[in-house]
């Protein structure tokens, strides 16, 4: 089954749970689907040699990110019997403890949807040209690497 393509994937500043909510509860009007499965990133505050990051300012090549969001998309939906797929990434800067990667997957099956997450967010992270600047609280920064 090939899909749309992909559009709307940026959103500037952190993803809400507001955002996060409605997404899931338009899916109750589609009553093929019997399952659902999400991934949620989270920017962490992690300690990187005595300095606490604040949080991430996430920039992108959007066109490039864009064809690899679709061509990511186009493989999941190949690969795995899928109703429907949303991804979400922000950009700009989002504090720790704030939502900047969301996945929304849905199948008639729950065993699609748990392969077919894990699929598509690792192609995320390996292929994707998404940047992330690491700001610490005393205002200095890195470039973060994915691991």
């Amino acid at each position: 089954m090939k899909s749309k393509t992909i559009k709307n994937v940026f959103r500037e500043g952190a993803i809400t749970p507001e955002f996060i909510a409605n997404s899931i509860a338009k899916h109750q009007v589609k009553t093929q689907i019997g399952a659902h499965d999400i991934f949620l990133g989270q920017v962490r505050a992690d300690v990187i040699e005595g300095k606490v990051v604040k949080g991430i300012e996430y920039t992108a090549y959007e066109d490039m990110a864009n064809k690899k969001f679709h061509e990511i998309r186009e493989a999941a939906f190949e690969k795995f019997e899928l109703s429907c797929m949303h991804i979400y990434h922000s950009l700009g800067v989002v504090e720790s403890g704030e939502i900047c990667l969301f996945v929304f997957v849905s199948s008639p099956h729950r065993s699609e949807v748990f392969e077919a997450l894990h699929y598509i967010v690792e192609e995320i992270k390996s292929q994707v040209p998404v940047f992330g600047r690491e700001l610490f609280e005393d205002d200095s920064y890195q470039w973060k690497v994915n691991t």
